[in-house]
């Protein structure tokens, strides 16, 4: 046994859920042989989870010879997560049952950016969903645009949250709300709905571009998001793709982020008069409207060199495009794309190269929501404290 058996013992508790998540149900052999813990282990974990709500004991399996194993499953009322997107003008929120399934999704408009009245109103959200929802609450994630706690780049401009801060968001709602808050950026969170609903489900490295009002990178390597030191890494859209180009809000020019972003198409479309909300840029893209058509063209250009950069840094499997545009527009950006020769030309591919993402407008939000979720149920093997170690306990 490890040095830190309640250690070890938690991350085999994650490890039996999220055999049950990926699996459906399953025997406690099964879970055993599969986790490479005892048999003994696994039903002490299946006990605490079940006087704890989480699990629901569905009967002996009729099949072959001998007495058929209990079948074990999760019990989608025993837990729930809730998730907040908080996004320049509006809150998405989120809520997941401990099975993975999406129960609740909403959109509320948010005319007062300052982080008082916005985090009360996350707060009184929270106590609503408390009550029209059963079980536990593992905990609340909280999305926001970043980049957090930055000096080297002003951090004034369009696609930015003013005056907010990571640490104070997850100190002043864990007070409130009196359960576990994670806080990340909208990108990171994107990925990790990807990893835990969408098309990184099978997929152990990948990187996601994640189009909020600006441009993100989520990266997900060996199954963990990388976040960077201070919560930055993939801050993709403050990268100069055009020296001497387009002045940005963050005191550079020729950022990614004015070239390739919901918020320079936005622009394009108020300065031609059009309208800009999410309907009408599907009217936009059936009608093949001339504007949505050139920002199609330069996004194309500048996002091809970052994701042949992004394939040579982090030689992912496969690079995932999502956010919050139509998915018809995300798809046509991608057909548009030339990524130059990078490691990831191979023979042998088995994903293509780029691909739309499958967790749709409320990918980041989902994301927020996977958060505690993640913490709770996704082994952390990157961990030394969380190494799976077989325990009899």
């Amino acid at each position: 046994m490890g040095k830190n058996p309640g250690r070890n013992r938690s991350h085999n508790r994650r490890v039996v859920l999220e055999l049950l998540r990926r699996n459906g149900p399953m025997g406690r052999k099964a879970m055993a042989d599969l986790a490479q813990i005892s048999t003994q282990a696994v039903g002490n974990i299946i006990e605490d989870l079940m006087a704890e709500g989480l699990l629901l004991d569905l009967g002996r399996l009729r099949s072959g010879r001998g007495l058929p194993p209990i079948q074990y499953a999760l019990n989608p009322d025993g837990a729930i997560t809730l998730g907040f997107e908080i996004a320049v003008g509006e809150l998405t929120v989120t809520v997941l049952d401990i099975g993975g399934n999406l129960r609740h999704e909403a959109h509320i408009p948010l005319p007062d950016m300052a982080s008082g009245p916005v985090l009360s109103l996350v707060a009184d959200s929270v106590a609503r969903l408390r009550a029209d929802f059963p079980g536990q609450v593992m905990g609340i994630g909280v999305v926001m645009p970043g980049p957090f706690g930055i000096e080297g780049l002003s951090g004034v401009g369009p696609t930015t949250l003013h005056g907010w801060t990571e640490l104070a968001v997850a100190q002043d709602l864990a007070q409130r709300c009196g359960v576990p808050v994670y806080v990340d950026n909208d990108a990171n969170a994107a990925a990790v709905g990807e990893l835990l609903f969408g098309k990184g489900q099978n997929v152990s490295h990948f990187c996601q571009v994640y189009f909020g009002a600006g441009t993100g990178l989520g990266a997900i390597i060996d199954d963990q998001p990388l976040r960077g030191a201070f919560g930055n890494a993939g801050e993709i859209g403050h990268i100069v793709v055009a020296p001497g180009g387009r002045p940005c809000q963050c005191g550079q020019s020729g950022c990614l982020e004015r070239y390739a972003s919901l918020h320079r198409l936005r622009e394009m479309l108020e300065a031609a008069g059009e309208p800009v909300t999410l309907d009408d840029l599907r009217r936009h893209h059936r009608d093949g409207h001339p504007v949505l058509d050139e920002w199609l063209a330069t996004a194309a250009q500048h996002l091809s060199a970052m994701i042949g950069i992004v394939e040579n840094i982090f030689d992912p499997q496969t690079v995932i495009i999502g956010g919050k545009l139509p998915g018809a527009v995300l798809d046509a950006l991608v057909e548009r794309l030339t990524i130059p020769s990078t490691v990831a030309n191979r023979a042998d591919r088995t994903l293509p190269r780029v691909q739309r993402g499958q967790t749709g407008q409320a990918s980041a939000a989902l994301g927020a929501a996977a958060l505690p979720f993640f913490n709770a149920i996704t082994p952390r093997l990157d961990r030394a404290e969380d190494s799976l170690v077989p325990t009899t306990d």
